[in-house]
């Protein structure tokens, strides 16, 4: 266990935190734990990279620890009607088709890395960046609608071109793997 591992921990017990927090209506506290934890995010890889601390460990918790903080926000903000439920459901769906789909992928490959995509990257930031807004919104008075209106069809865009582009990839990834030639092995003449 090193250092940025340590810290994607701290993000992933912070999680409870928060949705409490939001659910008793202490949005301020919320606001400033998530703020953290979303800090952290981008901490524990700078220190990683930087001083040669990636591990396996890590490449798996970082999404993880983001994927919990993120879906579990959004659906106590959903529920507390600061988000549409709409972008909570597509949210939720696209990590559930993300995992459902590396597991799929796993079990039939042996061969899963977890290489995240821009695209991915770029939703985790436009994710985190609307939970902030919402949050600082509702703990400060914030009149926030323009830009959190602008935030929530950039956050549903990334999100579906993300699960998109992990859906594509991956099946096209399984389908050169199937046969060492790239032939699925149903032709007659394979058999005997």
């Amino acid at each position: 266990m090193n250092l940025p591992n340590s810290i994607t921990l701290v993000r992933l017990f912070c999680v409870p935190v928060v949705v409490w927090l939001i659910l008793v209506d202490r949005m301020a506290a919320a606001f400033w734990v998530s703020l953290a934890a979303s800090m952290s995010d981008a901490i524990d890889g700078i220190i990683a990279k930087r001083f040669h601390m990636v591990t396996v460990l890590g490449g798996f918790l970082d999404p993880i620890a983001d994927k919990a903080l993120l879906v579990c926000v959004y659906i106590a903000l959903g529920h507390e009607g600061y988000l549409p439920m709409w972008l909570v459901i597509l949210v939720v769906f696209r990590d559930a088709l993300i995992i459902g789909g590396a597991i799929l992928f796993h079990t039939l490959t042996q061969n899963l890395k977890m290489n995240p995509l821009m695209v991915s990257k770029v939703n985790t930031v436009a994710q985190l960046v609307l939970a902030v807004v919402v949050l600082a919104s509702a703990a400060f008075g914030l009149n926030d609608l323009p830009l959190r209106q602008v935030l929530v069809y950039v956050v549903a865009a990334t999100t579906f071109a993300s699960g998109a582009a992990y859906v594509v990839g991956w099946t096209r990834l399984a389908s050169e793997m199937e046969t060492p030639d790239g032939h699925s092995g149903d032709d007659p003449e394979d058999r005997s």
